[in-house]
């Protein structure tokens, strides 16, 4: 199964379209256990996703490939290596676990500011240990690509946003580099927090400046015969140079919707979306940039 599914919305009230809060724990075991049942098998979560690597464990994640993530780097740290083995000790044992299939870094540039490389020896240790299968960074921009290349860094796992508005992985062309290198793809913002599953009277008045650009996303859907959720969705599917793709949800209900949307025909050849719903403006594909507050 090329899903995996977020864990963000367990520890937070995480999601610009999340309208219920932080996901109880009778409802994350729901959810697991229909995760199970359509061969899900990959976790995604962080130290920094408040106490979901806590409730994870709760309920047992044995049967899962668990990929979690390093918070930045304090700038006062003086001993990386320790820092880096007390923070996977901690996760590990808050999620119950031996291992991780996967161990990335929140900030890719932390790599580049640690002295001779000590951050990344530390997780190479680790993974000669077997507690990390894979090393890997969770990415902004693919420029941070370009950095982490020019270092000769060698690492197994890309995490990075991609989707209908997104699509700077390709255009930059480190989706087929990315593929070319063996390095594992795990696409995230296939939905962009939620915004792109919203109707007009659904988005928050800081999006209003693009709805130009809305309204042509819209028609397309309604003139293709899609709904947000298959559009959005089956876009990222069609690409087989993404290994994996983490949604978030938060309730059973809507990780049935997304399986029930999701077209394995989609797989078999490119999902056809018009170039000019393309759009590189950070102030909206980057969800940091959102700033509510000065509305």
């Amino acid at each position: 199964m090329k899903l995996a599914l977020g864990t963000a919305q367990f520890g937070l009230n995480y999601g610009v379209s999340n309208t219920s809060g932080q996901v109880k724990l009778p409802e994350v075991k729901r959810i697991l256990e229909e995760a199970k049942k359509h061969n899900i098998d990959t976790l995604d979560t962080a130290i920094v996703y408040g106490n979901s690597e806590s409730i994870l464990g709760e309920i047992g994640i044995n049967k899962f490939n668990v990929v979690t993530k390093l918070p930045p780097i304090p700038k006062d740290i003086s001993d990386i290596d320790l820092w880096v083995n007390n923070q996977v000790k901690s996760s590990l044992k808050k999620m119950r676990i031996d291992k991780v299939s996967g161990l990335l870094l929140h900030k890719s540039s932390d790599l580049l500011r640690s002295s001779k490389m000590q951050l990344f020896d530390s997780l190479c240790k680790l993974k000669d240990d077997g507690i990390i299968n894979k090393i890997g960074i969770s990415i902004y921009n693919p420029d941070e690509l370009d950095a982490i290349e020019s270092h000769g860094i060698k690492i197994d796992i890309v995490q990075a946003p991609f989707n209908i508005l997104d699509r700077r992985l390709e255009t930059t062309g480190w989706l087929d580099k990315l593929k070319k290198e063996r390095v594992e793809l795990h696409s995230r913002s296939v939905f962009l927090q939620g915004l792109l599953l919203q109707q007009k009277n659904q988005r928050n008045e800081y999006f209003k400046k693009w709805n130009a650009y809305f309204n042509k996303l819209d028609e397309w859907i309604k003139d293709t015969k899609q709904t947000p959720l298959s559009a959005s969705l089956n876009f990222s599917h069609s690409y087989k140079s993404i290994n994996k793709i983490i949604v978030g949800v938060q309730n059973k209900v809507q990780l049935t919707e997304i399986l029930t949307s999701l077209s394995q025909d989609s797989q078999d050849s490119q999902f056809s979306v018009p170039s000019e719903l393309e759009i590189d403006d950070l102030m909206l594909i980057n969800p940091s940039n959102w700033n509510f507050r000065r509305m």
